[in-house]
């Protein structure tokens, strides 16, 4: 056991104890991480700022704001004129803007077509749900104009009377609905999260085989062999080095994310833990085994577009693998990245260990079937090919 600790520190020491490796392998991933929660950690979380210029004197508008705002959804943000609306959007200072024109409400009872305009600079699900919702209270806005207009034969003053009455009534909301979505899916953006911690942990791949490799060019590791240290504990040392300085990379991500950034995961931390070093399991068996076969060090940098790259993608990192065909879904579910994220996402539902333990079970067989295989297939007793 001593020997395997040896040569596990030895991994530890020459990984962080370079102002190169902590920047590479601590602060690298936290400043992109953070980055990326600081972009994206606060969409959904407040509401959505709109902005509007209400340009008609009638009860239309009022009513189509008021029910708006009613949802507790948006922020809403007033501009003085369509030209100050504009150029607001332009700017993105809100999700999206709202313009009522001038005699909407008149138009409405005279049974004129006019639209309400709405700005956006880019699409977005704030933008696209706003629409939504205007078109559809506009919709219901115009079938009670025209029923007032039919059955009303009184003057223009009149009419707009019983609608700003019938407009009044309807905002009480005698009729309504009750809620049965409880939110229980989890937020789009904690899998971007994930899938980018993910990444950033399979980089340490990459430099444990470098390390490896190093070892078998510079007959480090045939000396050791040569002394009583079998095989596998020289591949246990490594994969054991390798892995505490994943967990160090986790904890110092995971710490800025949750106590620095103050970043919801929706989730029990040490749950969250328990998922990334469970994957970081499965990372390491992918380092020995892939360091048991490479014998060129130059072949090392084929990792990034042979092994990382196209497993991150297949896994749901960077998309969801519901929107891939149905063959790559089927893939995906050989690559570790696939069983990390829906671990995170049963976690997140509020799902326990009934449903936890299936993928919990498939990264620990995938880190023991690796790490048997490339303990095996190691062979400490010969060089590199460039020795």
């Amino acid at each position: 056991m001593n020997k395997i600790i040896t040569i596990a520190w030895n991994m530890i020491r020459r990984s962080l104890g370079s102002v190169k490796g902590v920047l590479i392998f601590i602060l690298l991933p936290s400043v992109v991480v953070a980055g990326i929660i600081s972009l994206t950690g606060g969409v959904g979380d407040g509401p959505a700022t709109i902005l509007y210029a209400n340009m008609d004197k009638g009860a239309a508008g009022k009513h189509l704001l008021s029910e708006l705002e009613q949802t507790g959804d948006y922020k809403f943000e007033q501009r003085r004129d369509e030209a100050a609306l504009k150029e607001a959007a332009i700017g993105q200072e809100g999700a999206a803007g709202i313009w009522i024109p001038e005699g909407y409400s008149a138009a409405l009872i005279a049974g004129q077509e006019t639209k309400i305009s709405i700005y956006e600079l880019r699409a977005s699900e704030s933008s696209i749900i706003v629409k939504m919702k205007v078109n559809a209270i506009a919709g219901n806005m115009a079938e009670a104009a025209h029923a007032v207009a039919a059955l009303s034969g009184g003057t223009a003053a009149d009419q707009q009377a019983q609608f700003a009455a019938v407009l009044k009534q309807a905002e009480q909301h005698h009729v309504g609905s009750i809620r049965t979505d409880y939110d229980l899916y989890p937020r789009e953006t904690l899998g971007v999260i994930t899938g980018l911690t993910l990444m950033f942990l399979m980089t340490l791949v990459t430099s444990s085989v470098s390390l490896i490799n190093d070892d078998r060019r510079g007959r480090t590791m045939m000396r050791m062999f040569s002394a009583p240290v079998r095989s596998y504990e020289i591949a246990l040392g490594n994969f054991l080095g390798s892995f505490l300085v994943g967990i160090i990379q986790i904890i110092v991500v995971l710490s800025l994310g949750r106590w620095v950034l103050r970043y919801d995961y929706e989730m029990p931390m040490f749950l969250y833990f328990l998922v990334l070093a469970a994957f970081m399991l499965v990372s390491m068996g992918i380092a020995s085994t892939v360091a048991g076969l490479i014998r060129n060090p130059r072949n090392a940098g084929m990792l990034n577009s042979l092994i990382l790259i196209p497993t991150c993608m297949l896994g749901g990192c960077f998309w969801p693998i519901s929107i891939m065909p149905d063959y790559m879904q089927k893939l995906a579910n050989f690559t570790p990245q696939k069983w990390a994220i829906q671990a995170v996402d049963i976690a997140a539902t509020g799902g326990g260990w009934n449903e936890l333990w299936l993928p919990f079970a498939i990264l620990g067989l995938m880190a023991a079937v690796l790490l048997t295989i490339g303990s095996t297939i190691l062979r400490p007793n010969e060089a590199g090919i460039s020795a």
